[in-house]
């Protein structure tokens, strides 16, 4: 695949910076039957995204490549209760797809 993260250790890359990209949300919703892959689109969202489906197709995958998601979605189905949503955290898109940036982790549900 050619549209692997190339991303610096500044969040930069080489085809642009942060501030050309668009950062979307991601969490995991939770209801009684399934789990639903959410993404919260910027209101202001760069004109270059002219599919809806295309992208937010490109932010999913790009979430499993840098998560893994049997292990987000068990600790989720397991903890997370029922009408949650989860926040994954961020990806940062530039519209020919490179990845800028992204805070992506696997949620946490300690006790503490």
């Amino acid at each position: 695949m050619t549209d692997r993260d190339e991303t610096g250790t500044d969040g930069t890359s080489e085809a642009g910076t942060k501030a050309d990209a668009d950062t979307f949300g991601v969490g995991i919703h939770v209801t009684e039957t399934e789990l639903r892959f959410v993404v919260n689109v910027p209101s202001d969202i760069n004109s270059g995204w002219t599919d809806p489906d295309a992208f937010q197709q490109l932010v999913e995958r790009v979430t499993w490549e840098h998560l893994d998601q049997q292990a987000a979605l068990r600790t989720i189905a397991t903890n997370a209760p029922e009408g949650e949503t989860v926040f994954l955290g961020t990806v940062s898109l530039q519209p020919d797809k490179t990845v800028v940036d992204h805070s992506l982790r696997v949620p946490s549900f300690d006790d503490a």
